[in-house]
C-alpha cells in the first residue's frame, strides 16, 4: 500500500487479537490499525483513482465529511455477471399476456402454485381490505427461500413496484419481482401469525392464522410446519412508533392489486391472512382473486437487469451439504474451524495528514470523535470507512 510511512503488521497467524497504536497528541502524523479486509479497500480505492494513497483518500474523507458534500463513487469492479435468466425462460413471451390459471382464495385457506420463470401471479381485491401473506420457494431447492430480513434490508419495511423478493443467504438471489402495485400497502416488518400469538395474547386455543395455513397449503408438496417462514405482508399497512412495529388499518378497494413476476421456477404459496381481531384486514375476513399469467414482452422488459456473483453459494459449495433427517444435534468430534482469520489480521499504517486536513481533524476530534475514542487513529478510521460507505451507495 502506498502511504507515506511504511506499514508494520500487528497480528499473525489465526489469532484475531490486534494491536492499535495510542496516539492522545494533536499531530500531523497518525497511525491506523487496519484489517486485511480495510487494507484492500483501500487499495481498490486508490486503484479507481479515488486517491493517489491513503493519506490522499483520508484527505478526502475529512474535507468532505467536514463539508456535508460527498461525491458518489462507483462501487469497486467484482466477480459480478450479468444473469441470463430471460435466455433460460422454457417458453417465449407473446405480445399479449396468456392467462394459465384462475381461482378465487377463500378465508382461512391458502394454494401453493408452481411457477415457472417468466410468468406472473396477480393477486387482486375482490371486496378490498384483506391482507395476503405470500410466500415462495425455489422448486429447484426447497432450502432457497423468500426471505424478509435480505428483502427488507435492500427495499425497506414496504417493498412495492420495482422492488424484488429476495432468498437468504448464502444464495441471496431474486426470486420474484414487483411488477405492479396498484397501492403500495405491503410489509417484511411483521412475522406470520400463529396460534400460539392467538392463544397467548388473545387467548384462543383455535383460531385460523397464517403460520398453520402456510403449512397446510405446502404440505401438499412435502414440506413440513418448520419449512413455513416469515412471510411477504402484501395489503398490510404498518408503522413504527417510538422503536415498535404497529399495524393499521387498511383502505384498499376491489381491483387493487399486487402483480409478482417469477425469475426463478418458484413454489408460490398465498394465503388469506386469518387475523380478525387486528385492523390488519380491518376486522374481517374476505376472498381474493389469483390469477397466472405467462408474462408478455413488456412484462419481461421491466425487469431490471440482475447479476451473479461468485459468493452467491449453491449447496455444491457447501462444506456440509446433506440436509439433517435426525433432530437432536450432536457434536462433530471430527470438525476443524475454517474461519476467514486471515482476512482480519491487523497491520499499522502511518499517515501523515497535510497543515489544513490535519486542523479539520482535529475539529472533528474535539467536537466528537475524543469521546467515542481513545486515540485519533481509532476516530480517522471511523471517518475514512464512514465516507466510503457513504459515497460508494452502502
Amino acid at each position: 500500500m502506498n502511504t507515506t510511512a511504511s506499514s508494520t503488521a500487528t497480528t499473525t497467524g489465526s489469532s484475531t487479537a490486534t494491536t492499535t497504536a495510542v496516539d492522545n497528541a494533536p499531530s500531523r502524523t497518525i497511525e491506523l490499525a487496519l484489517t486485511a479486509q480495510q487494507q484492500e479497500t483501500v487499495a481498490r480505492s486508490t486503484i479507481a483513482g479515488e486517491a493517489s494513497d491513503l493519506a490522499e483518500l483520508a484527505a478526502r474523507a475529512i474535507r468532505e465529511t467536514t463539508t456535508g458534500e460527498f461525491s458518489r463513487l462507483p462501487m469497486p469492479a467484482t466477480t459480478r455477471r450479468k444473469s441470463a435468466w430471460r435466455d433460460d425462460l422454457t417458453t417465449s413471451p407473446g405480445i399479449e399476456r396468456e392467462l394459465l390459471e384462475e381461482f378465487v382464495l377463500e378465508p382461512s385457506t391458502g394454494r401453493a402454485i408452481e411457477m415457472a420463470a417468466g410468468e406472473v401471479l396477480r393477486l387482486e381485491q375482490i371486496e378490498g381490505s384483506q391482507c395476503l401473506d405470500f410466500n415462495c420457494f425455489s422448486l429447484a431447492d426447497y432450502r432457497e427461500a423468500f426471505h424478509t430480513g435480505r428483502t427488507r434490508t435492500l427495499h425497506g419495511i414496504n417493498p412495492t413496484t420495482g422492488d424484488f423478493l429476495w432468498s437468504a443467504p448464502p444464495r441471496e438471489r431474486a426470486m420474484m419481482f414487483i411488477l405492479a402495485d396498484s397501492v403500495g400497502c405491503n410489509d417484511v416488518l411483521f412475522p406470520r401469525c400463529s396460534a400460539n400469538m392467538y392463544e397467548s395474547v388473545y387467548g384462543f386455543t383455535r383460531h385460523t392464522n397464517c403460520a398453520d395455513i402456510q403449512a397446510e397449503a405446502q404440505r401438499e408438496y412435502g414440506l413440513t410446519p418448520d419449512d413455513v417462514h416469515d412471510s411477504f405482508n402484501l395489503f398490510m399497512s404498518t408503522e413504527v412508533v417510538d422503536g415498535m412495529p404497529r399495524i393499521r388499518r387498511q383502505d384498499t378497494a376491489p381491483g387493487d392489486h399486487v402483480e409478482l413476476l417469477a425469475v426463478m421456477d418458484v413454489l408460490a404459496v398465498p394465503n388469506i391472512c386469518g387475523s380478525d381481531v387486528q385492523p390488519t384486514s380491518n376486522y374481517s375476513l374476505k376472498p381474493v382473486l389469483v390469477q397466472r399469467f405467462r408474462a408478455s414482452e413488456a412484462d419481461l422488459a421491466a425487469v431490471p437487469d440482475l447479476w451473479e456473483y461468485d459468493s452467491q453459494r449453491a449447496p455444491a459449495d457447501f462444506t456440509q451439504p446433506r440436509i439433517r433427517t435426525e433432530r437432536a444435534l450432536h457434536r462433530d468430534p471430527s470438525y476443524v474451524p475454517a474461519f476467514l482469520t486471515d482476512a482480519v489480521v491487523t497491520s499499522v499504517e502511518t499517515v501523515e495528514l497535510d497543515p489544513e486536513t490535519a486542523a479539520l481533524f482535529e475539529r472533528m476530534w474535539d467536537d466528537g470523535l475524543s469521546a467515542r475514542y481513545g486515540a485519533r487513529g481509532a476516530g480517522l478510521r471511523d471517518v475514512l470507512f464512514s465516507w466510503w460507505a457513504a459515497t460508494h451507495g452502502h
